[in-house]
Parts: structure tokens; C-alpha cells; sequence
């Protein structure tokens, strides 16, 4: 990738001159007679400092092993967008990149775009109709993806005028099509890249389409440093440089005290919250909203939590409250509790669906033994075994990721005391979602290999599920519908349409027409949340949030549209004094 650094023609003339004092012979009054002009022509770069979490991991913001707080940062600040979310919540078209997106048709349900002409990546190479035919068919196609059913509705994408008017043709309406094609990636680069989809976004950016470029992604100093972009066709930056910082909590409220860091967005619990409000009226705090929720996954792909009386059992002994307070820690999360399966907490038309009382609301052992004795279940010594063999559970999350690591082992404590054997790993996120949790799926079983990782079948998931975008029955589809093959062909297998492993032919009418229009989402959701808690397979636990803490050497910043965060007006971002 190419990359614009201002500093550096500045640096080259003062080194010029410093050579031409050299030769300069005494008086040293030269010398310094010099050293006023090199100054003079050296500007510090002005420059806001973010403290965050961690920049490890993977930066693809289409991929649930990437979600972060960073990688929602840096998408906003260096991916394209067709539309972008609006303070109220909803979406509005990005004239930076388009010059107009509309409806041209409906039978068949076709949308053309029109890109600016002057809009491209930062090698020069033009944003243009192969960009969205590349991201629609990674969206169709690649497992463990954010918000796949929309793209699966198209069936053909025309590239029309050099690319710049793009026209897609859906195979049925699609009220949601303004959720598409945000975050565009550079087809050009990436479709014939090594690791193709995978390996995309995985350690940098190969070209960028925003205000800011990178100058330098270093996961070891945990510190990405970003530049004005000087090929954005554009209003340019107001500051030349943000720097993302990663810092535990003491060096984070250190460098925020000190005006070291100007902002800093960081994962907090009670203790936390009561430090960074210590700081008093000089830092303004605000809780920022993750468009994500905390969910744990009774998968029924998995041959032992296929029986619908094993996974109501093993649901009846978990105690959600005390997970939740457990990885919540009494943070902003603690306040987003996810009592429904489609609508997050945050979200506009939120009510809560959980049934109550009993579980999942609340524990019930005794209806966890008596269910699990129904499924031929007994317990010997405190283990329950079946057949000579014990009950046993592999819990997956993902490796070195909050709040997922701490939910799991207080998970695996309740189940192991309730007397089920719990084998806990801990994969790597990318593996997590694009192997282990895609593995075929035959006759509504996970096929295991006896090769590599795909030998370990998961029983239960800890991980987050992208649960807040704008459509709510995209959403939905997205999260527990089928893959169009996983109807057509039963004796055949295929990848599964969500980490779920979930496809129930009972259910996949309401939630196509939910899609589609046919039926307003609110109506089908209240026929599906309640059918989807009896199922036992999603036990939401809350959203996740951030608080974001302002600090007075700063001025423009403020905590943006509803899940999305502060990142999206830094162009607008200036220093002020501290």
C-alpha cells in the first residue's frame, strides 16, 4: 500500500541544511544562525492519542472472529460505505463515496448504484462494481460472517459505466437493502490473495478509502498510528494523525489523567466506572453500545444436544444470572441485559420475550434432572452417564477474548457441578468461526473429521452474535436461518447458515417473510421469540458496551450513533487545550 508521509520532504530540507552548515567554516555563529531556519520549516504533526483495550486480532469488520472495538474504529476511519447510521439510528446515504443509491425496479427487486467518479483506493486503483460483486460473494459464501442473509438474496450484480453504476438484482424483495455493502473491501487485492477470505484484513490494510491511511500497525507496542489520507478525494482530516493505544487499566487512567491519551474507549466493570468517575468534571463519560450480545450457543448440530430433552436439561441447570453478573462485573453491561433473541437492549422497539419465571431466567435443577432423566440419563456418583458413558460437553470460546473467557468458566463450573463432564477449550477466533463452528452438517448433525481440528465437535458456544444492525428481520434471518442448500437437499452436506448450526424447516416461512416484507418483522417476531426460547438453543446473556471517556485536550468528539461509536466524525476532531 501506498503511503503519503507529509513529515518527511521537511526532513530531508533540514538535513540539507545542516549538511550545508558543515561546510560552513567558523565562526559557530553559523551554526546557530542555522538552526532558527530548519525549525522554522519543521511542523509537529498535531495528533489525538485513543486509549483502547487491545489491537490483537484480526481487523475484517465482516467477520465475527474479528468484532472489536478497533476493528469498528478502523473501518469507519479507513473502509467505504454506502450508507452510514445517523444519530436517530437510522441510515443515510454516504455522498463522500455515492452519488446515488435507489430502488429501479421490483419485479424483479433491483437497486442501482452510482459511485463518484473521483472515488478510489489509496493505490489509485478505482472503487467500482468488482468491490461489491467480491464482498456479496464472501458474504454468500464464507462461514461466520456478520449479517449474511441480505446477501444471499441477490442473484445478480451487473457492473455498468466502467464500473462506476452498479445494479443488483435481488431474487425476492428486500425491504433491508440500505444494510448493504458497507465496509467494502478492495476486491483487487484481496480476491486473488494469499489465505483468500480468511487471510483478508488479518494483520493490516493492503489499501484504504477513508480520511485516514496507516502508517504503522504494531500488535507488539499495541499501537496503530493512522494518517491523513492524502489520496482522499475528500474533506480532508483536521488533524494529521490519531494514534490507537492499547493499555490495561491503571496505564490507561494514567494517560488520560495526565493528557497523555485525549479519549480513551475501554471495557469496564463497577471498578472501573468508579475510577474514571474519580477523575471528575475534566473527563465526561458515556456509554457506548456494541452492536453485539453475549450469547451462549446450545448447538443442535451436536449429536449429544440434538435431543431436545438433553438441551432443555442442561438450559434448566445454567444460572444466567450469575453469568451475567460474573463477566458483567457491574459495567454498562450489567444494564443491557439481552431479554429477547432478535432485539438488543439498545435498540429501537427492545421488549423483553424471556419467558419467566423458570429457566432460562432462572435455574431449575430439578427440572434439569427430571429432564435429563426422560432422555435415559442416570446419575452414578454425581456424573450423569448414558449407556456406560458419561455426559460430556465441549464449550468453546474464543481464545484470549472478554467477556467470553470469563463466561465460560463459570459456565463450565455450574455444569461440572451439576454433574456433567466439561472438556473447555479455547480456540483461536478465526479457527473458532470458520472451522470448528462451520463444520458440515448431515441429516441435522456436525460431520467431525479425524484429521486436524475438525476432529472436535462443539456442544455449546460462548461467543458474541452481531445482533444490532438497523433491520432487525435481517438480523434475525441471519442469526437462525438456513442457507438456501440446507432445504433443498437433506441427504447432502452442507455448511450451516450461522454458528448456530440452527435450520428448522417449521420455523424458515416466518422468518423469510420477515425478510422479504411479507410480514412486518414486529409480527413475525412475535410469533418467532417465543417458538426460538422453546427451542433451547440461545441463551442471550447481555449487550456489550464500552464507556468512553472524554478528556478536556480534545474538542468534537462525542459518543456517535447508537452502536457505532465516536470514530465516525474524526475528520471533524481538533486538539484543544488541556
Amino acid at each position: 500500500m501506498r503511503l503519503v508521509t507529509t513529515a518527511a520532504p521537511m526532513l530531508a530540507c533540514a538535513a540539507v541544511l545542516l549538511a550545508a552548515c558543515s561546510n560552513t567554516p567558523p565562526p559557530p555563529v553559523v551554526s546557530s544562525s542555522a538552526s532558527p531556519v530548519s525549525s522554522s520549516t519543521t511542523k509537529t504533526p498535531s495528533q489525538v492519542v485513543v486509549g483502547v483495550d487491545t489491537i490483537l486480532g484480526g481487523y475484517n469488520p465482516h467477520n465475527l472472529a474479528d468484532a472489536s472495538q478497533v476493528t469498528s474504529a478502523l473501518s469507519q476511519l479507513l473502509l467505504p460505505s454506502v450508507f452510514r447510521p445517523k444519530d436517530d439510528g437510522s441510515v443515510e446515504l454516504d455522498k463522500n463515496l455515492m452519488k446515488s443509491a435507489e430502488v429501479v425496479s421490483q419485479q424483479p427487486f433491483t437497486v442501482a448504484y452510482t459511485i463518484r467518479p473521483d472515488a478510489s483506493w489509496s493505490d489509485s486503483a478505482p472503487i467500482a462494481a468488482e468491490d461489491f460483486a467480491y464482498l456479496r460473494e464472501a458474504m454468500r459464501d464464507q462461514p461466520g460472517v456478520i449479517g449474511a442473509a441480505g446477501y444471499r438474496l441477490i442473484s445478480d450484480i451487473q457492473s455498468r459505466e466502467g464500473g462506476k453504476r452498479v445494479e443488483v438484482t435481488f431474487g425476492k424483495p428486500y425491504p433491508g437493502w440500505q444494510t448493504l455493502f458497507a465496509n467494502l473491501l478492495p476486491a483487487h487485492l484481496l480476491k486473488d490473495a494469499p489465505n483468500g477470505w480468511q487471510g483478508a484484513l488479518a494483520t493490516t490494510f493492503p489499501a484504504v478509502a477513508g480520511p485516514y491511511s496507516i502508517k504503522s500497525l504494531d500488535t507488539a507496542r499495541g499501537e496503530v498510528i493512522l494518517e491523513r489520507n492524502e489520496r482522499y478525494w475528500e474533506k480532508p482530516s483536521a488533524l494529521d494523525r490519531i494514534v490507537l493505544r492499547a493499555a490495561d487499566q491503571d496505564g490507561t487512567l494514567a494517560a488520560l489523567r495526565s493528557g497523555n491519551d485525549q479519549f480513551v474507549m475501554t471495557r469496564t466493570g463497577a471498578t472501573g466506572l468508579k475510577r474514571l468517575g474519580e477523575l471528575g468534571s475534566a473527563v465526561q463519560l458515556h456509554t457506548v453500545a456494541r452492536p453485539t450480545v453475549a450469547q451462549i450457543l446450545l448447538r443442535p448440530v451436536s449429536s449429544t444436544l440434538s435431543d431436545p430433552k438433553v438441551r432443555e436439561g442442561v438450559t434448566a441447570l445454567i444460572d444466567r444470572g450469575k453469568l451475567i453478573t460474573e463477566a458483567a462485573d457491574g459495567g454498562p453491561s450489567d444494564k443491557l441485559r439481552a431479554d429477547a433473541q432478535a432485539r438488543v437492549p439498545s435498540g429501537t422497539g427492545f421488549q423483553p420475550t424471556i419467558p419467566s419465571p423458570g429457566p432460562p431466567s432462572a435455574p431449575d435443577p430439578a427440572k434439569g434432572e427430571e429432564l435429563l432423566k426422560a432422555a435415559g440419563y442416570t446419575k452414578e456418583a454425581g456424573t450423569w452417564r448414558k449407556n456406560g458413558k458419561n455426559l460430556s460437553l465441549v464449550v468453546a470460546s474464543p481464545a484470549k477474548q472478554e467477556p467470553y473467557a470469563t463466561i465460560a468458566k463459570e459456565l463450565t463450573a455450574q455444569l461440572v457441578a451439576a454433574g456433567i463432564e466439561v472438556n473447555a477449550i479455547a480456540p483461536q477466533p478465526r479457527e473458532l468461526f470458520s472451522t470448528l463452528l462451520a463444520m458440515p452438517v448431515l441429516n441435522g448433525v456436525q460431520q467431525t473429521t479425524s484429521e486436524g481440528a475438525g476432529n472436535v465437535g462443539i456442544d455449546i458456544a460462548v461467543i458474541g452474535q452481531a445482533t444490532g444492525g438497523a433491520d432487525v428481520a435481517s438480523v434475525l434471518a441471519s442469526t437462525f436461518g438456513c442457507r438456501p442448500d440446507q432445504l433443498a437437499d437433506k441427504t447432502k452436506a452442507v455448511v450451516p447458515g450461522n454458528p448456530l448450526g440452527f435450520c428448522d424447516a417449521a420455523l424458515q416461512p416466518a422468518i423469510d417473510a420477515a425478510l422479504t416484507g411479507a410480514t412486518p418483522a414486529a409480527d413475525a417476531l412475535s410469533t418467532l421469540e417465543p417458538e426460538l426460547w422453546r427451542r433451547n438453543v440461545a441463551i442471550p446473556l447481555f449487550q456489550l458496551a464500552d464507556t468512553l471517556a472524554i478528556g478536556s485536550g480534545i474538542s468534537g468528539v462525542t459518543a456517535g450513533p447508537p452502536m457505532v461509536g465516536p470514530f465516525g466524525s474524526a475528520v471533524n476532531w481538533t486538539r484543544g487545550p488541556k
